[in-house]
C-alpha cells in the first residue's frame, strides 16, 4: 500500500512564531534571496499587527513549521516611491495578488515541499476569488523558479527584460505539472 504523501498546510503568523521566522532570516539559503533578517521581520510584524495589508503564514509540513508564505494585494503596492523603484507593478492587473515564500528548514530545499505549498496558497487565492496571481522571484534563483514553473507560473512575456533581476511570473492552472 502506498504511503500518504506529506501534509503541508498553511496557517497564519503569529507572535509565536516571530523566533523561528528570524531564525530561518538568518539561514544562509534564505539571506541570499531576502533581506536584512531584523528588517524583514519589522515587516512580518506590521503584518500581522495590522499595519501592512500583506498576508502572512507559516508554512507546516506534518504539523511542523518549516516555511513561510504571504501574498499582497498589487493595488496596496503602487505607491510613487515602489513604482520609481519597480515601474513593472505598474504594468500588472490592479486584481493582481502576488505570493512571496521561502523554505526555512534546509533539508527540505528542492524536495518539491515550495511548489506543493505554493500551489496551496493559489488554490486558496483562486477559491477567494483572486483571478491574477503573480510571484517575482529573482532571475537567479534558479531552484525557486522550478518550484513555481511546477506550480504553474510562467514568465509574462511583455514584462521581460525589463524588470531587472526579477523575473515576474503568472499563474495559469494549464501549466501545472506533477514533477
Amino acid at each position: 500500500m502506498p504511503s500518504e504523501p506529506d501534509q503541508i498546510d498553511i496557517i497564519p503568523v503569529t507572535a509565536e512564531h516571530y523566533p523561528l521566522l528570524l531564525d530561518w532570516l538568518h539561514q544562509p539559503h534564505v539571506r541570499e534571496w531576502w533581506g536584512d533578517p531584523d528588517t524583514e521581520l519589522a515587516h512580518i510584524r506590521d503584518m500581522v499587527e495590522g499595519r501592512d495589508t500583506t498576508r502572512p503564514f507559516v508554512i507546516r509540513l506534518d504539523g511542523k513549521p518549516i516555511g513561510y508564505i504571504q501574498y499582497w494585494f498589487v493595488a496596496d503596492n503602487r505607491s510613487p516611491d515602489i513604482l520609481e523603484k519597480d515601474p513593472w507593478v505598474g504594468e500588472l492587473p490592479e486584481d493582481a495578488v502576488g505570493v512571496d515564500l521561502t523554505i526555512g528548514e534546509a533539508e527540505l530545499l528542492s524536495r518539491g515541499v515550495g511548489s506543493r505549498a505554493v500551489r496551496l496558497m493559489v488554490r486558496r487565492l483562486l477559491d477567494a476569488g483572486h483571478a491574477s496571481i503573480i510571484i517575482d522571484p529573482d532571475r537567479e534563483n534558479r531552484r525557486a523558479v522550478r518550484a513555481y514553473e511546477k506550480a504553474g507560473f510562467r514568465p509574462i512575456p511583455h514584462l521581460e527584460g525589463r524588470t531587472g533581476s526579477v523575473l515576474i511570473m503568472q499563474y495559469d492552472k494549464n501549466n501545472e505539472t506533477n514533477t
